[in-house]
């Protein structure tokens, strides 16, 4: 049995800690089980504040699990998309959790500045007469990878995940501060059909020059290069340059990976994918799925040169 050294190396610092998780071979077969409302003894917990409330509740793992792949992925995606998600979750919050980070008493928020989370009434409410359903789908997922995370070296990824890609991921490096070696680009051809893959922004010339400070220009003076995941690296307007990053979230754009036509005084943005498109494309994973791939398949796509492995407190 080998000790794994948990070391965070997030987006943009490093923390080293002392060894808290013991990994084991992942089991091949896992005998559903329900997932417990309540934790039993020795049970990993996840401290969530809650939006709703302003209250942190303890929630046993695999149930905040459940929660966050109910949330984060539509539930009619293929059951091994779905596992998918659930592994990608369970690392994520392992790994945030042996950071010791914590946010007003909580392990991690219930939005999309962690994982979002939804409790049993919630979901309720969202999937009314189906929840029952959709419950069980989402609890096969979880259990069927129960206690698994997603490693490199014998320590817990940086799990990203997002919606769509262009057809592409994208390498950390290019959208982030830091290169995390099993975050690479690769082809990601299923996305193209998902509906969140299109969709256009358009904006007046006043609103462009106040949202990035830009004295008058046209659609000619605008200079685009690219990442090898095909977004935008630099956009620059005469002697101002920014990143893709930047004009995606200076003027609210679903990806990095936009074109820009002008019509009279509009600028129309037109972006392919949905999200940062670093790590594991949702949709993709659901593509990969329908033609018959394992979520062990999925994970070896998109995460580079990882393992699954068992994790249990030592």
């Amino acid at each position: 049995m080998k000790r794994v050294i948990l070391s965070v190396f997030g987006l943009y610092v490093v923390l080293l800690l002392i060894p808290t998780l013991v990994v084991l071979p992942a089991a091949d077969q896992k005998e559903a089980q329900p997932v417990s409302s309540e934790a039993e003894e020795g049970e990993e917990t996840v401290r969530v504040l809650r939006s709703d409330t302003d209250k942190v509740e303890e929630i046993p793992l695999e149930e905040y699990v459940t929660g966050v792949v109910a949330s984060e992925m539509p539930v009619t995606f293929e059951m091994e998309a779905l596992k998918a998600q659930a592994l990608a979750a369970r690392t994520y919050i392992m790994k945030h959790k042996a950071s010791g980070s914590t946010f007003e008493g909580a392990d991690v928020t219930d939005t999309v500045q962690h994982q979002v989370y939804k409790d049993e009434q919630q979901l309720r409410e969202i999937w009314k007469d189906d929840y029952e359903e959709n419950r069980a789908k989402v609890e096969e997922a979880v259990q069927a990878t129960k206690g698994e995370i997603i490693t490199y070296k014998e320590e817990p990824i940086t799990a990203a995940f997002f919606s769509t890609s262009n057809g592409y991921t994208e390498n950390s490096g290019d959208y982030w501060e830091h290169d995390i070696p099993y975050l690479k680009s690769v082809i990601s051809p299923w996305d193209k059909d998902a509906p969140t893959y299109l969709d256009q922004v358009t904006l007046t010339q006043s609103e462009l020059m106040e949202k990035l400070t830009l004295p008058t220009f046209s659609a000619s003076d605008i200079e685009l290069s690219r990442t090898e995941g095909e977004r935008v690296e630099t956009m620059t307007i005469g002697e101002k340059t920014f990143t893709g990053r930047d004009i995606r979230e200076k003027l609210g754009l679903k990806s990095s990976d936009f074109s820009i036509e002008q019509k009279g005084d509009h600028f129309i943005f037109t972006t392919r994918g949905f999200g940062h498109g670093v790590g594991m494309s949702q949709y993709g994973a659901n593509g990969l799925a329908s033609e018959g791939k394992s979520y062990k398949d999925i994970i070896a796509h998109y995460y580079s040169e990882t393992k699954i492995e068992e994790i249990s407190s030592s």
